[in-house]
């Protein structure tokens, strides 16, 4: 089994997860699973996020690959979410998968500086991204 692989499973595993818990959209077909909506997907990248920092203060270089990876996946697979097409969204979209794959590769050569520096642009690209939307409505 790949390394991306556990990784795909755990952010499949997540978004089901999180379309378990109220206010999931409405599935697409009937029969299919709800997704989950844009909060729920959040509250998800959040707990990797908090997962990748402290696998960082612990140089637990497994769970920073595992985290990194994962978040990586969960960004790609949320695109259905993707309500607010815009440029800024698409580059911050972009510039964040960039950041977990520099993370998961990182931590793959157990290099702590240069995953800090990964982690610390992901998480700039994070809060560039909410404060472009904050208290934007969607169209």
């Amino acid at each position: 089994m790949t390394a991306a692989r556990p990784a795909l499973l755990t952010a499949a595993a997540a978004l089901a997860l999180a379309a378990g818990h109220g206010g999931a959209q409405a599935p697409k077909d009937k029969g299919d699973p709800p997704l989950p909506n844009e909060a729920q997907v959040m509250q998800v990248k959040l707990k990797r996020a908090q997962a990748v920092l402290e696998a960082l203060a612990k140089e637990d270089f497994k769970t920073l690959d595992e985290s990194a990876t994962s978040l990586l996946a969960i960004s790609k697979a949320a695109a259905f979410l993707r309500a607010y097409k815009t440029e800024e969204y698409e580059f911050q979209a972009r510039v964040f998968q960039k950041s977990a794959a520099t993370l998961a590769a990182k931590a793959g050569e157990k290099s702590l500086d240069g995953a800090t520096l990964a982690y610390l642009d992901m998480t700039r690209s994070c809060v560039a991204c909410h404060a472009h939307f904050r208290g934007r409505k969607r169209d």
